[in-house]
């Protein structure tokens, strides 16, 4: 069987050394080998109304710019055309391929166009195209916005298609160049370009070509919800001193910094938890009641911060601040905050309020390391403020489907890629980080009766929350429709076992 994505990637590449004929047959050639025909209406008309093929003309016309590519089929057969577009521009040193909307506006794609998961992808196709090597690829921040033009430092790059972004660079919003001389780079852009496009139409994509597409479309999916690894963050520890773990419910962000605390520190250090009462007193410094020979007395005394310092006197210890955004670190680290500073130099010392053995000065070792925790999820407390945050380094943490693969049951990675789909398609980018993590799934031995459980009693009172608030806004349909399938496995579960 031909390899017709390879037929229709080196019939781009070779740009203006392809005719008319030869590119339109190319482009045929991928409904039948690598899409359903079905997909590729009216295949048998001269001029398919969802093909544009004007590599005829152009050339050095200056009224005429030669391109070809896929529209959405609704469009008129031929003059201008709205939605989003799949096309490319011949030039001798090879094709400029690109998403854009065309010059009749979002219509009739203002579904695909303004939706949150074709703007993922798309910014998730840059980064993939860039990691597997690409020179220049670009991508705009919100592929919906008209009238805004390629960056001249991205057409400065590619002067050979200067016609190209005079006329049409209002409309373009992804671009990347396919090589003339690289037949095996060209068809991985193409692929990467087209399995996209397919997959924004509802392509129906054949049994041979299945894998290849579905692990390209998991893989832009996969770019959203990337963890660092344990050496990775135990290394920023190192480098930065004061780290944050952020991240939505249920993605081990307490799991991994005891983990850290009791394999890099070998347990040197200490775990304490933040709460809306959290004082001064109790993380820094003060005074606490002391009963001796029947009278009551006030004696001051060392907080947390103060005792994990006492630990790195000799070696690198790690002080553990669970859920920091619950207490008011304001008032929590008062002048204290003026020790965290992570550049090298003169150690910064502060005056605390009550001498304590002695000692009214406190300086952080330069060894004592902090990694602390936050829920984004939590829409009851505020934000770090500025002055607080730029001290610290942060870590996302996303739910993590290997986890899920590896430690819950075919029905739990079912639900949770579903969960995922919603979240990634419609969430605004706000509410993205409510995503629930892969911990709300994970159950011992392959155990469905207790998967049942967890889900119902943790993760579908945590979603009848979201949808209670409102927090995903335009998605809660949808995210409703997937907490009633996710009710609907559970109860299954629970009679089966």
């Amino acid at each position: 069987m031909p390899d017709t994505l390879q037929i229709l990637a080196d019939a781009i590449a070779a740009g203006t050394a392809t005719t008319d004929t030869e590119i339109l047959a190319a482009m045929r050639g991928v409904f039948g080998e690598r899409y359903h025909k079905r997909s590729g209406q009216h295949l048998e008309n001269d001029k398919p109304p969802f093909i544009r093929n004007a590599y005829g003309r152009g050339g050095g016309e200056t009224e005429h710019v030669a391109y070809a590519g896929f529209i959405n089929p609704d469009n008129p057969p031929s003059g201008p055309y709205g939605g989003t577009s799949l096309v490319w521009f011949p030039r001798e040193e090879g094709c400029l391929i690109d998403f854009g909307i065309g010059t009749r506006g979002l219509s009739p794609d203002e579904g695909i166009l303004t939706r949150p998961g074709h703007r993922r992808r798309i910014s998730s196709l840059r980064r993939y195209l860039v990691s597997n090597g690409v020179p220049i690829a670009w991508a705009r921040q919100d592929p919906a916005t008209i009238g805004v033009p390629v960056p001249d430092s991205i057409t400065k790059q590619l002067l050979a298609w200067e016609s190209v972004f005079k006329r049409y660079s209002n409309e373009l919003y992804c671009l990347a160049v396919v090589p003339k001389d690289d037949p095996a780079k060209a068809r991985l852009i193409v692929q990467a370009f087209l399995d996209l496009y397919a997959y924004e139409r509802g392509w129906e994509v054949l049994k041979g070509a299945q894998d290849e597409f579905s692990q390209f479309i998991a893989s832009l999916n996969a770019m959203w919800f990337s963890n660092p690894k344990i050496d990775e963050i135990a290394s920023l520890l190192a480098r930065r001193r004061f780290v944050v773990l952020e991240g939505p419910p249920g993605t081990g962000k307490s799991r991994v910094a005891e983990q850290i605390l009791r394999e890099t520190y070998d347990g040197n250090g200490l775990i304490t938890q933040f709460h809306p009462s959290t004082t001064y007193e109790d993380f820094v410094a003060g005074l606490s009641p002391d009963v001796a020979n029947e009278s009551l007395r006030f004696a001051a005394r060392r907080g947390h911060l103060m005792e994990a310092a006492s630990k790195a006197s000799e070696k690198p210890a790690l002080l553990v601040v669970d859920e920091i955004n619950r207490a008011d670190l304001g008032r929590v680290l008062g002048e204290a905050i003026y020790l965290f500073e992570a550049e090298s130099g003169a150690p910064r010392s502060v005056r605390l309020p009550h001498a304590i053995d002695g000692e009214q000065t406190f300086s952080l070792p330069a060894n004592l390391h902090v990694l602390a925790t936050m829920n984004t999820a939590d829409r009851s407390v505020a934000r770090m403020d500025l002055a607080i945050r730029r001290r610290f380094a942060f870590v996302t943490m996303m739910p993590d489907r290997q986890v899920v693969r590896a430690l819950s049951t075919p029905t739990g990675l079912v639900l949770f890629d579903a969960l995922c789909d919603v979240f990634l398609e419609f969430a605004p980018d706000d509410a993205l980080a409510l995503l629930p993590g892969h911990s709300y799934f994970i159950v011992s031995g392959q155990d469905e009766a207790a998967l049942s459980i967890r889900l119902r009693h943790e993760l579908l009172p945590l979603i009848d929350d979201y949808i209670r608030e409102g927090y995903l806004g335009p998605a809660t349909a949808a995210l409703h429709a997937v907490r009633n399938r996710i009710a609907d496995a559970a109860q299954v579960s629970s009679e089966v076992a």
